[in-house]
């Protein structure tokens, strides 16, 4: 019996989690969709793709993006960014790149050390999925992206800036 999946919120909403994350000496599951890590996709690339799985990559928060590597992403349903520890923000830099620099348009998940306190900004960088630790209550985190309702600077939300609506009501 595998161990439940993790509770996901996509786009702001509560959603089936029907992404299996698979470790690297894990075997594959028979069906579905998997997330393996980078370094195996590029080591079995051939193998996965003949599995009939639906894949998506984990990428390790130490790998810059770099055109080359935003190219392999670019034709994936789902990227997952590692949030080791809650004070570790690469992956916010990584998902914002990813979105803003290539275009990337597929969902960008955030597994791992993923905080009620940080979701909204991390949906700012452009992190729309959200694995969610056991021992937070979903519906509470689901509040997160009310938290705030004005920003400072641009992000990848395009969320309009205090000083944009400060302009419009000149």
């Amino acid at each position: 019996m595998s161990a439940p999946l993790p509770a996901l919120i996509r786009d702001g909403k509560l959603a089936a989690n029907d992404w299996h994350s698979v470790a690297d000496d894990a075997a594959l599951p028979a069906a579905g969709k998997a997330i393996v890590s980078l370094k195996r996709w590029r080591a079995e690339k051939d193998a996965l793709a003949a599995s009939g799985l639906t894949l998506g990559v984990r990428i390790p928060n130490t790998d810059e993006i770099t055109p080359a590597l935003a190219q392999e992403l670019s034709g994936l349903p789902l990227v997952a960014v590692e949030i080791p520890k809650f004070a570790d923000g690469r992956a916010y830099s990584q998902a914002r790149v990813l979105r803003e620099r290539y275009g990337y348009a597929g969902e960008i998940r955030a597994q791992g050390d993923v905080l009620h306190d940080q979701l909204f900004h991390m949906s700012r960088c452009g992190i729309n999925a959200f694995e969610l630790r056991a021992d937070q209550d979903p519906q509470d985190c689901l509040k997160a992206f009310g938290d705030y309702d004005l920003a400072y600077q641009h992000g990848a939300d395009r969320m309009g800036t205090v000083w944009e609506r400060r302009r419009a009501q000149r």
